[in-house]
């Protein structure tokens, strides 16, 4: 079980006085965290680290040992994009920290409220080559909002302090504290303050004015309007504002993949999530609007294809926090900074009327029944993905939070899953991690306890953080893996097809472990599901188990994600399958 320090249960009964004073800088960063609120810590223990672990023993703050310090700052991540507030994870010095990085990196992409907390060898053994020391700083430094160097033992806690407020502050993102052991066993008796952020950090809550009035008129006056709603949304705790805009002026609304559940799939105002493999009616929606709104999303290639082709008759309205992302890939003509809930609340106010758009809707709808998103599923062919998770989709509750790792997996389980509400869709999208869903399941799991946790993964995606079952076994945590198992690096192996003259060079699997057994040798339970007749059946007992359990799905090892948009191509020239990818 997770690691919660505490005196004795005898001793429990005890009425809690007031906080012992700190007396070391360790305690200061423990204090520190607990001053933020912090009720988990996800982390690997380590030399350099081991006085903030005897610090953190006093604490009531849950420690939670990762099987790697990858799946750490996985687990953080998704802790952190569960709850909205930052997610926590430690390491050692050296490797340790090196192996946060590419947690750290992807939510520094995805804009993730994280703080690393990493050990250092002491200071005056920093620049010597020491064993196990790593320049943690200047690696990190490119892939953070801010890394700190705590050079004293009585200004650590508010090293940590302030990293925690910026993490979460304005455009959130991961922060790093580094600790060199000198520093956190040095003597202090200073307190931490409350997480504050520097005074020279300004973050713009409202948009000018006027320029909110001349976005309202130019989209009260178009024919063809769409709202495109980002990521950014979802950590502005923005989509109640967003459906009410929406809803109040009848406007369409497609989101990145990012955004997926800021508004509900289920309603008809909905295109779902456009881009490479978004929905053909989301894409010809983009490439055809005269008008767009779009908040928080900062227009990565992925969801623009080639930009001179992106809503090419659009005037541009941009909402965004970060004023580094106005006009950055795409033109904004009304640019307006500020954060997005405020920012559509001025909007709503703004409106003079709703646009005149009857027509377009009727046409969005056309191409609703024109692209459907369905698929054949063959007596004589091997399970279809798409089946396996739109059966979970409505089998499970609304708000199931759906894990994913990185590949075609996560394509089909966007595409197939009807997603109604914000903070249910947890992936990784600009840095592309596989590897990211089996810990990010646990930190999803401990941050909403009581929602239903459903992780779908590759199985080469699966393979890179398998050993975090033994987390979620430990901990009992009740999530139910699901392999998607095509013995490849499916996604390569669909580019290979397709653009390298179905040239497969390491990208499919000779050998692949029996992937229920494997869960059973980590102590969950396992499934192998191969046909149609039992997808229902195996669902459910999987659903039913007290405690992680993993099925081996076997689908189609042939089967590809479409529609797809080639790389760089014009989002309303898209593929529905093999055929029409030739064509383009």
């Amino acid at each position: 079980m997770s690691e919660r320090a505490s005196v004795p249960k005898e001793e429990e009964a005890e009425p809690e006085t007031e906080q012992e004073p700190v007396t070391t800088g360790a305690q200061s960063v423990i204090r520190a965290l607990e001053n933020a609120g912090t009720d988990y810590v996800f982390g690997v223990q380590g030399g350099a680290i081991m006085p903030v672990y005897d610090a953190l023993y006093d604490s009531d703050i849950n420690h939670v040992t990762m099987a790697h310090e990858q799946g750490a700052s996985h687990a953080a991540d998704a802790y952190g994009v569960v709850t909205g507030d930052p997610g926590v994870c430690f390491a050692t010095s050296g490797p340790g920290a090196t192996n946060l990085v590419t947690g750290i990196a992807d939510a520094n992409m995805d804009s993730d409220p994280v703080i690393a907390l990493t050990g250092q060898v002491p200071t005056e053994f920093v620049g010597n080559d020491a064993f196990q020391e790593t320049d943690t700083v200047g690696i990190t430094q490119p892939i953070t909002k801010e890394s700190y160097f705590a050079a004293d033992s009585d200004t650590v806690g508010d090293n940590v302090s302030e990293a925690f407020a910026l993490a979460d502050a304005g455009r959130q993102g991961p922060t790093l504290v580094d600790l060199p052991k000198d520093v956190t066993q040095g003597d202090t008796e200073v307190e931490p303050g409350a997480p504050e952020t520097p005074e020279t950090y300004d973050v713009p809550e409202e948009a000018d004015d006027e320029n909110v009035q001349e976005a309202a008129e130019a989209l009260a006056e178009a024919d063809r309007p769409v709202i495109l709603s980002g990521g950014g949304v979802i950590k502005a705790d923005a989509s109640n504002a967003l459906r009410e805009f929406a809803k109040e002026y009848e406007i369409p609304v497609i989101t990145t993949m990012p955004g997926i559940g800021s508004f509900p799939e289920d309603h008809e105002l909905s295109l779902e999530w456009a881009g490479m493999h978004g929905t053909g009616y989301a894409n010809m929606a983009i490439s055809n609007t005269d008008c767009m709104l779009a908040i928080g999303t900062r227009f990565d290639d992925r969801l623009t294809g080639g930009v001179d082709s992106f809503a090419p008759d659009a005037e541009v309205i941009h909402v965004d926090i970060d004023p580094a992302e106005i006009s950055k890939n795409v033109y904004a003509d009304y640019p307006l900074i500020g954060d997005a809930r405020n920012v559509l609340r001025q909007l709503f106010d703004a409106m003079p009327r709703a646009p005149d758009a009857d027509e377009w809707r009727d046409q969005c709808q056309t191409w609703k029944d024109e692209y459907p998103m369905d698929y054949d599923t063959p007596d004589d062919e091997p399970l279809k993905p798409q089946c396996v998770v739109e059966q979970f989709s409505e089998m499970t509750p609304d708000d199931t939070i759906v894990c994913t790792g990185v590949g075609q997996h996560q394509m089909w389980a966007s595409q197939f899953w009807e997603y109604t509400e914000p903070r249910t869709w947890v992936s990784s999208h600009g840095l592309g991690t596989m590897g990211y869903g089996v810990p990010a399941a646990i930190g999803a799991k401990l941050a909403a306890p009581d929602q239903e946790v459903v992780c779908f993964d590759g199985d080469g995606s699966f393979l890179m953080t398998v050993q975090g079952l033994s987390v979620a076994v430990r901990e009992q945590l009740d999530i139910t893996y699901v392999v998607l198992n095509n013995e490849a690096v499916g996604m390569v192996r669909q580019w290979q097809d397709g653009f390298y003259e179905g040239r497969r060079m390491a990208s499919e699997y000779p050998w692949i472990p029996q992937f229920d057994k494997l869960a059973e040798a980590f102590g969950a339970r396992g499934f192998t599901l191969e046909s149609y007749d039992n997808v229902e059946e195996t669902i459910q007992e999987a659903r039913e188990y007290d405690g992680p359990s993993v099925i081996d799905a076997h689908i189609d090892p042939g089967e590809n994600v479409f529609p797809m948009v080639p790389s760089g191509g014009d989002n309303g020239q898209f593929a529905l399958n093999e055929d029409h990818l030739d064509m383009i």
